[in-house]
């Protein structure tokens, strides 16, 4: 069980990584330079890049936090189906746009977070 949820630590600290720096400079700092977007719904979308930030950042804190203690089934399942929703999320919203699901790296990132932690759950201790 605890290498599968390091796997998920690391999965998401490196989604964190990936999304702070990489993202930063190719959606983030875009957005912020639209002019064409309404002042609130440029700024309302840099506030929800933040969350997101946050959220993956605590992710990869309670992974890692489970690792390291005696692991909780319900907070791995919460994380796990959390993870897993996301990925969806994000091939839905993909879909939505027209796009490849597999172009939108959350949707794999989540994915693969998401099944560490499943498979951590299901390893049993």
């Amino acid at each position: 069980m605890t290498f599968f949820l390091w796997g998920a630590a690391a999965s998401a600290a490196i989604t964190f990584a990936l999304h702070t720096f990489a993202g930063g400079k190719s959606v983030a700092q875009p957005l912020l330079a639209d002019e064409s977007l309404p002042k609130e719904s440029k700024w309302l979308n840099y506030y929800c890049w933040h969350i997101t930030s946050v959220v993956i950042a605590f992710i990869a804190a309670m992974f890692a936090w489970l690792a390291i203690t005696t692991p909780q089934a319900d907070i791995i399942i919460a994380l796990s189906s959390l993870t897993t929703v996301l990925s969806l999320l994000s091939a839905g919203v993909a879909i939505k746009a027209g796009v490849n699901p597999l172009q939108f790296p959350s949707t794999t990132l989540f994915a693969v977070i998401a099944a560490f932690g499943w498979l951590a759950l299901f390893a049993g201790p």
